[in-house]
């Protein structure tokens, strides 16, 4: 069950249409998860400082059960991710971050129970 947070500088309406759709189908194709199990955030207009500069930006969070553990798997979700947002966003890609996060299926809750149980 991936989670996908995009924080953006950039205003909502510099975004493209179905911006958080267009993410969760890159999310289930580079992470190898169904697009069901994908959920999306996306915050536009926000004041955001990165590496010093107030210009455009945008910050991904990416956290997963599985599939974000290593460096070697990163190293490829990575370049795949800078693909979709630099084309998407119309950053360059030193304008973007990406954090990955490991999670375990204890940490996520479902249907009143924990990933662990279903």
């Amino acid at each position: 069950m991936p989670f996908v947070e995009l924080d953006t500088s950039l205003p909502a309406e510099r975004l493209p249409p179905g911006l958080a759709q267009t993410l969760c189908a890159a999310a289930a194709d580079i992470l190898g998860k169904p697009a069901e199990r994908v959920n999306v955030t996306v915050r536009s207009g926000l004041p955001m400082v990165l590496s010093g500069s107030a210009e455009p930006c945008a910050q991904l969070a990416v956290s997963s059960i599985g599939v974000v553990g290593t460096a070697e798997q990163n190293k490829a979700h990575s370049a795949r991710f800078f693909d979709v947002l630099t084309a998407q966003l119309g950053l360059g890609p030193d304008r973007i971050v990406i954090r990955f996060y490991p999670l375990e299926p204890w940490q996520i809750g479902k249907n009143r129970t924990v990933m662990t149980f279903l």
